[in-house]
């Protein structure tokens, strides 16, 4: 009677068993063939009949979905959708973002059809696209890529500073002292022959006395001695001209008034009144003011449009209305590290001596020649230090860094050698608001590297782990890796999965219990990244609970 009674039961088991399972697998198989709404569509969205479908699958189920479309319509790689009016471009399955398939079917790699990829959202990888109410607010201007002719225009400002070529140091050409100084203080204007100061030299006295002895002398051959007494007159450090003046006059000549060679400012004075000098003492320097010096910075980016020779003009606020023509006598061997300048030394006339050393003067390069090229509004060039980058504006709003090599800039316009075209356009003005997620530096890492693959929904690395919705489930751990987990779960209701056996990836060390094993039963979290790959959130082992199948169904928080 018992062992009746036992098989009974098991039977009754057994059926009830046999009809849950098949309830289970026909509400599974609706599930999987019902549409699902795209998580960020407003509530009464879908209540619109002219909704426009998408460019691309929005979600994981609708990309399976349009994969068993493409099947019975017969569609493949290279077709365009009519459903999304976008071109195909492959299939390839999300939990291998890798792959690329050119005929819709089946994962070869997992229990799930292969998604779809158009043409329109490969396209937007690397973009940014801002809607034209944010261009508004953010107060987007953009110009156009135009063929000109840009006509260098070098400028640069500068100082003034003495002529050093047009110099003269007076000495003392022997033993003597200063009787009196008819130029008394620094910076005091001279003219050239202007007296400068009164020397009483004794050792001049007995080689004229000798000089002046001889020519009183008669006789026939004294020419030789007469000689010889003016050449000792010499080398007692007497000019020629004072030589002629003390055979002219015929008296000895003690003292002698020296004068200024040419015409400018004393610039040093050594020399004082009943002070003794000897030979080589300096006693004045005297620097002139027809010509001086005007030291130039110019820009390291315009400082191979300046050579030596090239023509200048130069004005200065201390004479207005006046100009002042000039050359660039050299291009000196200096870089100011501050202001990334270069020096220039340039010569420029001085009528009047109206430009002393300090003044400012302003410079402007003559003799430019002009040549065609591309050009842009300098302010759209964005350097980083590493790149050169303008911001390319294209239709419907996108975006996108694109890498330049500059030539020459001048009146706000800059030369493009490299990487846009005619008629293109530019943003230039809030290109660094653009991204307004990122510095300058994440704007060329996230813009401009090769794009990263995206998932279905489009979601960037950046802010899918805070806004990709959580699916739980329950399943074994099968193996354990550095990176991946692979786990045999049940069905996941939220994603349309079906029970199956794959991996993912690896929580943070802290989320990952230390007993854990392979063989555990766990209960587990997890979202799609932006590459498609399942990222567990949390993992928790958990005991089997009499009757419940360790691969209950799991659903979304």
């Amino acid at each position: 009677m018992n062992k009746k009674y036992l098989l009974s039961a098991l039977l009754a088991v057994g059926v009830l068993g046999a009809a849950g399972y098949g309830l289970y697998a026909l509400g599974a198989k609706q599930a999987r063939t019902m549409p699902t709404a795209p998580m960020n569509m407003p509530a009464n969205a879908g209540a619109s009949p002219s909704a426009a479908p998408a460019a691309g699958p929005q979600s994981m189920a609708d990309g399976e979905e349009a994969t068993r479309r493409h099947i019975s319509a017969g569609l493949k790689a290279g077709d365009t959708d009519p459903a999304t009016g976008s071109k195909i471009l492959y299939y390839r399955d999300p939990m291998v973002p890798a792959s690329k398939f050119d005929k819709p079917a089946k994962s070869p790699f997992m229990d799930m059809m292969l998604v779809p990829v158009y043409a329109a959202g490969e396209a937007d990888q690397g973009k940014i696209i801002v809607s034209p109410r944010i261009q508004q607010n953010l107060g987007v201007r953009t110009a156009v890529v135009t063929d000109g002719t840009l006509s260098p225009q070098v400028t640069a400002v500068g100082s003034i500073a003495f002529n050093e070529r047009d110099q003269a140091t007076i000495q003392a050409r022997a033993t003597g002292y200063v009787e009196r100084l008819h130029v008394r203080a620094t910076l005091d204007r001279v003219t050239k022959g202007q007296p400068l100061l009164d020397l009483y030299v004794p050792d001049w006295v007995a080689a004229q006395d000798e000089f002046l002895a001889i020519k009183r002398m008669q006789g026939s051959d004294l020419a030789s001695l007469v000689d010889g007494a003016r050449q000792r007159m010499r080398q007692a450090g007497m000019s020629d001209e004072q030589i002629r003046q003390v055979e002219a006059s015929g008296k000895s000549q003690a003292r002698i008034t020296i004068t200024a060679p040419l015409g400018g400012v004393v610039v040093e004075l050594m020399a004082r009144e009943g002070m003794a000098v000897m030979t080589g003492t300096t006693l004045f320097r005297i620097n002139g003011l027809s010509t001086v010096w005007a030291n130039a910075e110019v820009p390291e980016s315009q400082a191979a449009l300046v050579r030596p020779g090239a023509k200048v003009q130069a004005s200065s606020p201390a004479a207005p209305g006046m100009t002042f023509d000039g050359k660039v006598q050299a291009i000196l061997p200096e870089v100011n590290s501050a202001t990334r300048t270069l020096k220039a030394r340039l010569e420029l006339a001085n009528p009047g001596a109206r430009l002393v050393p300090g003044m400012f003067v302003s410079m402007q390069f003559m003799g430019m020649q002009a040549r065609k090229s591309l050009l842009v509004p300098t302010e759209a060039v964005i350097q980083t230090g590493k790149r050169t980058v303008v911001i390319l504006a294209e239709e419907n709003g996108r975006f996108s860094p694109i890498d330049v090599q500059l030539g020459l800039e001048s009146g706000g316009q800059t030369e493009i050698k490299r990487g846009l075209q005619a008629g293109q356009r530019v943003v230039v003005s809030s290109q660094f608001l653009i991204d307004s997620e990122a510095s300058l530096k994440g704007v060329e890492a996230r813009l401009n590297e090769p794009p990263k693959p995206a998932d279905a929904t489009g979601a960037t690395p950046a802010n899918t782990a805070i806004t990709a919705p959580r699916h739980e489930g329950q399943a074994k751990v099968m193996a354990m890796g550095k990176e991946a987990i692979t786990l045999s779960h049940g069905p996941i209701a939220t994603l349309k999965w079906g029970a199956m056996t794959m991996d993912f990836k690896r929580p943070a060390p802290p989320d990952l219990p230390k007993n854990l094993a392979v063989g555990s039963q766990v209960g587990f979290e997890f979202f799609m990244d932006a590459e498609g790959l399942p990222q567990l959130t949390r993992i928790t082992p958990m005991a089997p609970a009499p009757g419940v199948s360790p691969m209950a169904a799991g659903g979304q928080k």
